[in-house]
C-alpha cells in the first residue's frame, strides 16, 4: 500500500473512534504532501509497511504535528476548537513541515505510544473475574505497557448504570457504552505492578508525557483530559518498567518465585504488533509456569473491535469475555 493510501485508509478509521478532525486531517495529508521538503520527502519514500499494521507512518506525523501544537509552536489557530477551512489547515500544516523539519523528523523515527486508558473499562471486570477464580493478590505483568498508565487500573473508576468497578471517586472516570452483564465483585489487591516496552515512556518526565498527549487527537479534550488524569494517578502509585523484549523479558519474570501472589500478564493492543519469535517465547514461558497465570487480552481478530480473552496457564484454556472498541469505547460483555 503507498503511504498515500495509507493517510486515506487512516481517516475513516480515526472518525470511527471519535475524532471527525483526525479523519478530515490524515486524507488532506495524503491527497495534499508534495515533495521538497525532507519531512515530506521522507514520508513519501517510507520503505516498508506504513500502515497502522507496521510502522504507522500517519500516525507518527500526526502526533509529531499535535505536539507542536501542545508547545505553543505551530497550529494553535487552525487545530481544534478553531475550526478552518481544509486550504487554511494544510497551508499552516504544510508551513509546519518546513519551519519544523528537524524537531519533526526525530519524531518520525519513533512508533507512536498510545496509553488508552479507557482500555481499563476491560481490564477491570477481568480482574474481577480473577478474583473470583482465586482468593490471592495479583501481581500484574503488563506487554506492551508504553508509560505504564493502565497499571493503575484499579485505581480508575468503571462507572455503569447498574453499578461500577473500581474507586468511585477517582479522577479517571471510564464510563463505555456498555452491553450486556455489568460486572461485579471486588477487585484483587495488587501486590506488585510490572510492565515491559520496547521504548518505555516516564510519564513524570516532560518530554514522555507530551509524546503521551500528542498521541491523543486533538478533537478529543475530555480523552486528554482522562489522560492527564492518569498521569497524575501514576506519580502516586509506583510501578517497575523494564525496557526489552516482551517474550524475554516475561520468561525471566517467570522463573522468579510467585511468593503467593497470582501473576497476570495482560495486554491491550499490543500483541498483534509483537514478533512471531516474541509472541512464541511468551506463550512457552506461560505453558511452563508452575504458579498460578492468567493471561488477559484484548486484541484484534476477525471481529468488530477487539476480542476480549481470558486464558488460564499452563492449561492454555481460554474462554471469551466479550468485544470492545480499540479504544474503549463500547464494550459488550458476555
Amino acid at each position: 500500500m503507498s503511504v498515500r493510501a495509507a493517510f486515506a485508509r487512516q481517516g475513516p478509521t480515526c472518525d470511527a473512534l471519535g475524532s471527525p478532525f483526525m479523519g478530515r486531517l490524515m486524507p488532506l495529508i495524503g491527497e495534499r504532501l508534495e515533495r521538497g521538503n525532507a519531512v515530506a520527502d521522507r514520508i513519501l519514500d517510507w520503505p516498508g509497511d506504513t500502515t497502522a499494521a507496521g510502522d504507522s507512518v500517519p500516525l507518527r506525523l500526526a502526533g509529531a504535528l499535535h505536539a507542536l501544537k501542545l508547545d505553543g509552536l505551530a497550529l494553535e489557530e487552525v487545530y481544534p476548537p478553531n475550526d478552518v477551512d481544509d486550504d487554511m489547515l494544510w497551508h499552516a500544516a504544510n508551513a509546519a513541515l518546513v519551519a519544523h523539519e528537524t524537531r519533526l523528523m526525530t519524531w518520525l523515527d519513533s512508533p507512536p505510544q498510545t496509553n488508552e486508558v479507557r482500555r481499563a473499562a476491560v481490564l477491570l471486570p477481568a480482574l474481577a473475574r480473577v478474583a473470583e477464580m482465586f482468593d490471592q493478590p495479583v501481581e500484574l505483568l503488563e506487554l506492551g505497557t508504553s508509560a505504564g498508565l493502565n497499571l493503575r487500573c484499579d485505581q480508575f473508576s468503571l462507572d455503569l448504570p447498574g453499578g461500577g468497578l473500581g474507586k468511585p471517586r477517582s479522577s479517571v472516570k471510564l464510563q463505555p457504552e456498555w452491553t450486556g452483564p455489568c460486572p461485579a465483585g471486588p477487585l484483587p489487591s495488587i501486590a506488585a505492578r510490572r510492565g515491559v516496552d520496547l521504548n518505555p515512556l516516564d510519564p513524570l518526565q516532560a518530554e514522555d508525557r507530551l509524546r503521551l498527549l500528542a498521541y491523543v487527537w486533538p478533537d478529543q479534550p475530555e480523552r486528554i483530559s482522562r489522560t492527564c488524569a492518569a498521569i497524575d494517578i501514576a506519580g502516586q502509585i509506583p510501578a517497575d518498567i523494564s525496557s526489552g523484549d516482551a517474550g524475554q523479558w516475561l520468561e525471566q519474570r517467570l522463573t522468579q518465585p510467585a511468593d503467593g501472589v497470582v501473576r497476570v500478564v495482560f495486554h491491550t493492543v499490543a500483541w498483534q504488533y509483537f514478533p512471531d519469535a516474541t509472541k512464541a517465547r511468551a506463550i512457552r514461558a506461560m505453558q511452563q509456569t508452575t504458579s498460578p497465570l492468567v493471561q488477559i487480552g484484548m486484541e484484534a481478530d476477525d471481529g468488530q473491535g477487539a476480542g476480549i480473552t481470558l486464558t488460564t496457564w499452563p492449561s492454555g484454556e481460554t474462554r471469551s469475555l466479550g468485544r470492545a472498541s480499540f479504544h474503549g469505547l463500547w464494550v459488550n460483555w458476555t
